[in-house]
C-alpha cells in the first residue's frame, strides 16, 4: 500500500511541477535551456558512478546479508561513499568551466543567450549529483532491510522543491529558480531523507577509504559496465534534444510529452505486481532459479498487458490530456496541440518501456551488468540514425517516433538474451492474457477516442455548457467522459474475454 499511495502522489506531483513551469514560462529558449542544463550533470552521474548507483549496491549487500555479515557490507558501503563523493566533488569543480562547450556542442540550435543560460543553469545542478549519489548508496541499505518510505519520499520531495523554490524566486531569478530547486531537492529529497533513515536503522557512518577491500573491488567490476556503457534509456534525451534545439520550445514540449508519458509508469508496475530489485536479487542469491525466472516473466506479461490498456486510453485522450495538465499561463494552444501529438507517440511504446525495465532489473539483480550494456551500446548506434532520419522527415514528431522504435529494439534484445541464457525463457510470458488486453485495449481506446471527437464537435453548439467554455473545462469534461467510456468498455471486454487482470490490478492498488 505504501509503495502504490506513493507511485500516485508522486505522479500526480510531478504533473503539478510540470502544469507550473508550463504556466509560469511557458514553452520556449529559457525553457529548453532549463531541459537541456541537465543533460551534463546527468552525464557525470551515470560515466563516474553507473548511474543507478542502488542497483549494484543491493546485490551487493544482499549477498553480505545472506552470508550474515551486514557489517562488513556497511564497510563496503561507506569506502564507496567516501570515495566517490570526493571524485564527484572534483569533477563537479571541473565540468563547470566545460559547461558552456558542452552545451554548445550537445545543443547546435541554441544562439549564444541560450547557450549563457543554459550553461548557468548547468553550474547550478552539478554540485546536485553529489547529494544524489550520498542518497542512493544510504538508501540502498534500507532497501535491503525492506524499508520503503524513505524511497517512497524522494520524487515527491524533489519536485515539491522545485515548485517551491520557483514559486519563491521566480521574479528575482527567472527560470534559473528551477534549477536552484532542483539541487535543493536532490539535497533534502535524497540526501538528508536517506542520511535520517540510515541513523535511524542504526547504521554507522564511518569515514573510511579501504582501497584494497575485495568489495570494493567486486563493486567497480560490476558498475565500470554501467558507467562506460550507455542505454538509450538514458540517451535518448539526448539525442532527441540535439535537433530538437533547432526549434524553439521544440525541447520542452518533447520533454513534456515524455513527463506525462512517464508519469503512470511506476503505478502501472504497483499495479502488476512487478516485484521489486531487492526481491529479485534476493531469489538469485539464494539460487532459486525457477522463482526469479517465473517472477520476471510473470511481472513482464503483467506489466506489458497493463500498458496496452493505459497506452489505448492516453492515444485516445491526448489532446485532453495535455490541455488539462499543461494548458494555459504561458503554454500556448499550439504548444498543447503538439505535445499531445508527441505524448501519443511516446505512448505507443508505453509496453516496451516498461518490459525493458524489468529485463535490465533481471540481469542486474543476477550480477550480471557487462552483457546488457554491451547490448545497450550497440543498440545506441543502430538506433541514432533513427532520429537524424525521424527529424528530417516530420520534425520534432519524428524524433518520439524514433525514441519509440529505439526503445522496442532494446526490450527485444534483451529479452532474447534473457532467453538465450536460460534465466527468462520466452515462452514463460503469458500470451493469452496479454492478447486478451490488447483486445480489451483497442475496443476501449477507439470508444473513448469517439466520444471525445464528438464531445468536441457537440460543445460549441450547446448554449447550456458555455460557461464549460468560459472556466476553461471543456477538456477536463471531455477528459473524465472519455475516461469512464473508456473504463466501461475495458472491463466489459476483459470480463467477457475471461481476463484476470483487472481484478488482480485493483487489488495489488489497494482498491479491490
Amino acid at each position: 500500500m505504501l509503495l502504490a499511495s506513493s507511485s500516485v502522489v508522486s505522479g500526480l506531483v510531478g504533473l503539478a511541477r510540470g502544469k507550473y513551469i508550463a504556466w509560469v514560462f511557458g514553452a520556449g529558449p529559457q525553457t529548453d535551456a532549463y531541459m537541456a542544463a541537465f543533460r551534463l550533470p546527468d552525464l557525470m552521474n551515470n560515466f563516474l558512478v553507473g548511474g543507478a548507483v542502488s542497483i549494484t549496491f543491493i546485490t551487493i549487500l544482499n549477498r553480505y546479508r545472506e552470508r550474515g555479515d551486514e557489517v562488513e557490507g556497511e564497510r563496503v558501503l561507506f569506502t564507496v561513499l567516501n570515495v566517490m563523493v570526493l571524485v564527484l566533488t572534483a569533477a563537479s569543480f571541473i565540468l563547470m568551466f566545460l559547461a558552456a562547450p558542452f552545451v554548445r556542442w550537445t545543443n547546435p540550435g541554441f544562439p549564444a543567450s541560450e547557450v549563457a543560460l543554459c550553461a548557468h543553469m548547468t553550474r547550478i545542478l552539478l554540485p546536485a549529483q553529489i547529494f544524489l549519489f550520498a542518497g542512493s548508496v544510504l538508501g540502498a541499505t534500507l532497501l535491503v532491510r525492506k524499508q520503503f518510505m524513505y524511497q517512497a519520499a524522494t520524487p515527491i520531495l524533489y519536485n515539491v522543491s522545485i515548485i517551491a523554490f520557483g514559486i519563491m524566486l521566480h521574479r528575482r531569478l527567472g527560470v534559473s529558480s528551477l534549477a536552484v530547486g532542483a539541487t535543493a531537492g536532490f539535497l533534502i529529497g535524497s540526501l538528508a531523507i536517506n542520511a535520517w533513515g540510515a541513523m535511524r536503522a542504526r547504521i554507522r557512518f564511518r569515514w573510511e577509504i579501504d582501497l584494497r577491500h575485495p568489495g570494493l573491488r567486486v563493486w567497480l567490476f560490476m558498475t565500470l559496465p554501467l558507467m562506460f556503457g550507455f542505454t538509450l534509456p538514458f540517451l535518448d534525451q539526448y539525442f532527441a534534444g540535439y535537433y530538437a534545439s533547432h526549434g524553439a520550445g521544440d525541447i520542452t514540449r518533447l520533454a513534456n510529452a515524455k513527463q506525462l508519458f512517464s508519469a503512470p509508469m511506476a503505478m502501472l508496475a504497483q499495479a502488476a505486481g512487478v516485484a521489486s530489485m531487492p526481491f529479485f536479487a534476493q531469489l538469485w542469491a539464494k539460487e532459486e532459479r525457477f522463482q526469479f525466472a517465473t517472477g520476471v516473466a510473470d511481472s513482464v506479461s503483467r506489466v506489458v498487458a497493463l500498458s496496452f490498456l493505459a497506452a489505448s486510453l492516453m492515444m485516445a485522450l491526448s489532446q485532453s490530456m495535455a490541455s488539462v495538465i499543461f494548458g494555459g499561463g504561458r503554454f500556448t494552444p499550439h504548444d498543447v496541440n503538439l505535445t499531445a501529438w508527441f505524448f501519443a507517440f511516446y505512448a505507443t511504446s508505453l509496453f516496451a518501456w516498461s518490459a525493458q525495465a524489468i529485463y535490465a532489473r533481471a540481469f542486474y539483480a543476477a550480477g550480471i551488468t557487462w552483457l546488457p550494456m554491451l547490448a545497450s551500446t550497440i543498440i545506441l548506434f543502430l538506433a541514432f540514425p533513427l532520429y537524424g532520419l525521424g527529424y528530417k522527415m516530420w520534425g520534432a514528431g519524428g524524433l518520439a517516433l524514433a525514441s519509440d522504435a529505439g526503445i522496442l529494439l532494446q526490450a527485444g534484445t534483451l529479452a532474447l538474451l534473457l532467453h538465450h541464457r536460460r534465466m527468462v525463457s520466452l515462452a514463460s510470458l503469458d500470451f493469452a492474457e496479454m492478447g486478451r488486453c490488447l483486445l480489451g485495449a483497442g475496443a476501449a481506446g477507439g470508444a473513448a477516442w469517439l466520444t471525445a471527437w464528438l464531445l468536441r464537435l457537440a460543445f460549441p453548439h450547446l448554449n447550456a455548457v458555455t460557461w464549460l467554455h468560459r472556466a476553461r473545462l471543456t477538456d477536463a469534461v471531455i477528459l473524465l467522459a472519455g475516461a469512464l467510456v473508456w473504463a466501461v468498455i475495458a472491463k466489459w471486454v476483459l470480463d467477457k474475454t475471461g481476463s484476470a487482470l483487472p481484478r488482480v490490478a485493483l487489488r495489488r492498488l489497494g482498491l479491490g
